[in-house]
This record gives structure tokens, sequence and C-alpha cells, in this order.
């Protein structure tokens, strides 16, 4: 008897039109019924508030978060939630690779549903991230690395802001 193997990949490794044609014509749906089997499967507990999240978090596709924007969100979406059981979900999910954690101001940590290898814009002026397609960047020279470590990623922000009139 022949195995088949299925592997489920987190919903930011799938395109929105992968997630569509897989899921009818509410993609959304799709992911809030796939919540728990990701999570179980990345060996974190399912738990309402954790399924609750996930559904926010990836309903709407790839985006930037802050844990601020997470739980301003679960607020309008009646999740009761406190803004430190949200950056505890958002780091337990960062920890088991279904988000990627920025770094890019000394005070403010953004979450990327997209955890694909790729870089960033930063527009300043408007506090919001954009994604660079991980080809697109070339980085030359590398320090060298101290004995006993390894890269684990490179995160390249290029910073933007409007340009003055002139």
């Amino acid at each position: 008897m022949a195995e088949t193997l299925t592997t489920t990949a987190a919903p930011s490794a799938i395109s929105g039109a992968e997630r569509a044609a897989d899921c009818g014509l509410r993609p959304s749906l799709c992911v809030a019924r796939d919540v728990g089997a990701m999570l179980r499967d990345s060996g974190l507990r399912p738990t309402r508030q954790r399924i609750a999240l996930g559904r926010l978090l990836y309903a709407k596709g790839d985006r930037h978060v802050t844990a601020e924007i997470l739980h301003e969100e679960a607020m309008r979406a009646r999740v009761p939630v406190s803004l430190a059981t949200v950056y505890n979900t958002l780091h337990q999910f960062t920890e088991v690779n279904l988000l990627r954690e920025l770094a890019v101001d000394g005070s403010k940590t953004w979450f990327d549903t997209n955890v694909t290898d790729h870089h960033h814009f930063l527009v300043e002026d408007e506090n919001r991230l954009m994604d660079i397609p991980g080809a697109s960047v070339s980085v030359d020279r590398i320090p060298e690395i101290p004995e006993g470590m390894e890269i684990a990623r490179v995160d390249v922000v290029v910073r933007l802001r409007r340009k003055t009139r002139s």
C-alpha cells in the first residue's frame, strides 16, 4: 500500500490565488478553519485565544503587524484578549516559524506573516513596511562570523521617505 505524504504550509507560504483555488471563493474561511491544524502541526496547543488571533493574522493574507495593531483588531472583533497575551502569542508563533519578527526600531517590533526569504522597505513617514523579494537584494560581503556561531538570517530594511519638492 502506497503512503501519501501531505504537508501543510503556513498560510503565508501560500499565495492568495492558491488559497482561493483550494478554498473556493471565500479564502478567509479556509484560513479560519486551518488555524487550529496549523497550530497543532507547529507544536502549539490550539487554544481559543491563539485560534482567534491566528484568524485575525492570516485571514488578510501576507501582512505586517505590531502587537498594538493586532490587539486593536482583536478588540474590534470582540476577542477578549489582553495586550500581554497578544505579545506572548506573537512571540510563540515566531518561535515555531509561523511569524517572522522584525525589530525595525528600538521602540517598535513588527511581525510578518510572510516567513519566506525576503527583505523590507520601511516607509518612515507612514510607519509602514512593504516586502522586497529576497532575490531583489544582494549582500556582497558579510563579516566573519564568530567561532561557534552561524547566520540565522540576514534582514535588510531599506528606509524610504517622500521626496521634498524643490
